[in-house]
């Protein structure tokens, strides 16, 4: 059995991507003996067009898959007899394979690059070279390109280098056989189960994935399918890899004393030096995807600016969202990295999370752990509707996603952060307890929480409409829906009748109600008496509509719509009121 070892990998991916001459080259074609006389009459069909099937190029395949091996274990006695008698015999299986793939096929028989490698594959572990098949996949990974037409509804993939790639459902299919092959065990549920995962990413309904998430779902699918043995290896070789990372990143070369800066907590006097490393990762992060006019270290300078020893966290941290937001009139394009600058804050604001121990991609799974906690946090605070928690809360977090926020300006992530995240203010310091993705989810779950069926099916159906900006609510609808008081209306109309009891009760008192709860008042003020008309029961004069509408807006000066934004009222008048021209005066 091949011992699956990451180490071992990173040195036979190396030498197979290393295009240097100084890599060894042998004339494998000369093993074959005259078998190349008895190769099938099939054609080739690649991206370069169609050609013959030549046997040499198998036996070249095969060989140069040993050459990498052996060099990667660091032995240099490649090109002997036994190696050439093995790679004949190799491509010889591959003759008769593909001869007997070929009889029931009208001449010349076609097949693609991916069929001819698949059929060496079978070739190679039926005569149990399964280390030689796996550096043969590794040799098809590093030649495989992303799909030039469109991968319809999939998300694009973002690697550990946060560089965005499009989904390569073929990559999956290779990673797959690797585990299977380090195993020695057939690889052929592999092209299965990467068309499995592939489906269950269209699923997703996502823009972007992290390539963490995309491992997690080959764990799953390889148990699903009963393959226990070979997810088992996967999990080990991937902890394994993490540790190499880490490893890596430990060593490191440390930072320089000028670039430290010396922290203090205001709270208790303490320091520590802050070398910039979470300053690094928020700028990876918030450059995934975008173009532009500065590189990462320049990015790094202009953050930094204005930053001076003892600083407060609080301080390090506006200073650093205050210098992001000022490049934005560099490039436009720092309006997404800006706002994402914004969003790595508030991520650790509000969960579990940590930009140097989790990475970008823990995101997930620290919004799906947190989730019940902020129902359950949220209710107890009166903050939501206990309601929410009749929900399958496990469902619904598997449906987050916060690869949506990439899509984020800065000021959209700004004002949510000001006006729509909820807040707890129960304690000392206030603290926001939504992300931007859990406030979408709490909407929709308001809305549907009076429904009698499907209520998941409809809460994640709006929820993806709401992720990914094809629709928005109005402003009441996202302060107050999953809340205890689940005012929804926008906007309401009233009229005032020529009354001081009407006047002081609709057209004051009332919109006040309706102002707190973020309602938009429009009315019509046409019946209330013009300037010197006549009163009955006082017998006097009227001073007309106007000082009632100075009333009326002091009123929604002093009531806003919910203490988050200004009060929104608009007055109507006739064109025949005796007030209007005051009226139109007014401002």
């Amino acid at each position: 059995m091949i011992t699956p070892s990451p180490e071992q990998d990173l040195v036979l991916k190396r030498l197979i991507t290393d295009t240097s001459e100084q890599k060894p080259r042998f004339d494998w074609r000369q093993s074959l003996n005259g078998y190349e006389e008895k190769q099938p009459a099939a054609k080739i069909v690649s991206n370069q067009g169609e050609r013959d099937f030549d046997l040499g190029d198998v036996a070249d395949a095969v060989g140069m898959a040993l050459t990498h091996l052996l060099l990667a274990r660091e032995e240099n006695d490649i090109f002997t007899e036994e190696n050439q008698q093995f790679v004949s015999r190799i491509a010889y299986d591959v003759a008769k394979a593909l001869t007997s793939y070929t009889e029931d096929r009208p001449a010349p028989a076609k097949l693609d690059v991916g069929e001819l490698y698949s059929i060496i594959e079978r070739a190679l572990v039926e005569n149990r070279a399964y280390d030689v098949a796996k550096s043969l996949v590794l040799k098809r990974s590093s030649e495989l390109r992303a799909p030039t037409g469109a991968n319809t509804g999939l998300p694009r993939l973002i690697r550990r280098n946060n560089q965005i790639v499009p989904w390569n459902e073929a990559k999956i299919e290779v990673a797959v056989r690797k585990s299977f092959l380090s195993l020695e065990k057939d690889s052929g549920p592999a092209a299965a189960i990467a068309r499995a995962i592939t489906e269950r990413v269209r699923l997703l309904n996502q823009e972007y994935i992290h390539i963490e998430e995309v491992q997690d779902l080959v764990q799953e699918e390889l148990m699903r399918a009963g393959h226990f043995k070979v997810a088992e290896n996967y999990i080990l070789y991937r902890a394994r890899r993490a540790a190499l990372r880490e490893a890596d990143e430990t060593e490191a070369p440390a930072p320089e004393q000028g670039s430290m800066v010396v922290v203090r907590n205001p709270e208790d006097g303490s320091t520590w030096f802050w070398d910039g490393l979470d300053l690094r990762l928020r700028i990876q992060f918030a450059t995934i995807g975008l173009e532009l006019s500065l590189t990462q270290d320049e990015i790094e300078t202009e953050l930094r600016r204005s930053l001076f020893d003892e600083i407060s966290p609080a301080d390090l941290k506006n200073t650093i969202i205050l210098n992001a937001r000022t490049l934005i009139e560099k490039d436009s394009g720092f309006a997404k990295f800006a706002g994402r600058i914004l969003l790595t804050y508030i991520y650790e604001e509000v969960l579990d999370w940590d930009i140097t121990r989790q990475g970008i991609g823990g995101l997930k799974e620290a919004h799906q752990n947190y989730f019940a906690k902020y129902l359950h946090r949220g209710v107890e605070i009166g903050r939501l509707d206990a309601g929410l928690l009749e929900y399958d809360i496990e469902k619904l977090a598997a449906a987050l996603d916060p690869s949506a926020d990439l899509g984020f300006d800065y000021l959209g992530i700004q004002t949510l952060y000001d006006r729509y995240l909820v807040t707890d203010k129960t304690g000392k310091k206030h603290r926001r307890i939504e992300t931007p993705q859990i406030f979408w989810l709490r909407v929709a779950m308001g809305l549907f929480i009076k429904e009698a069926s499907d209520r998941e099916q409809r809460v994640t159906e709006l929820y993806d409409l709401y992720k990914s900006r094809r629709f928005c609510s109005s402003t009441p609808t996202l302060f107050n829906a999953g809340t205890p008081h689940s005012q929804l209306s926008s906007c309401y109309l009233y009229w005032v009748d020529d009354s001081i009891e009407g006047i002081m009760q609709r057209g004051i008192a009332d919109n006040a109600y309706l102002s707190k709860w973020a309602g938009g008042l429009g009315g019509s003020w046409t019946s209330v008496r013009g300037t010197g008309a006549h009163i009955n029961g006082t017998n006097g004069e009227s001073q007309g509509v106007i000082p009632f509408l100075k009333l009326h807006n002091d009123q929604l000066i002093a009531v806003n719509q919910g203490g988050k934004r200004r009060g929104s009222g608009c007055a109507y008048l006739e064109t025949w009121h005796n007030d209007l021209l005051d009226f139109l005066e007014l401002r």
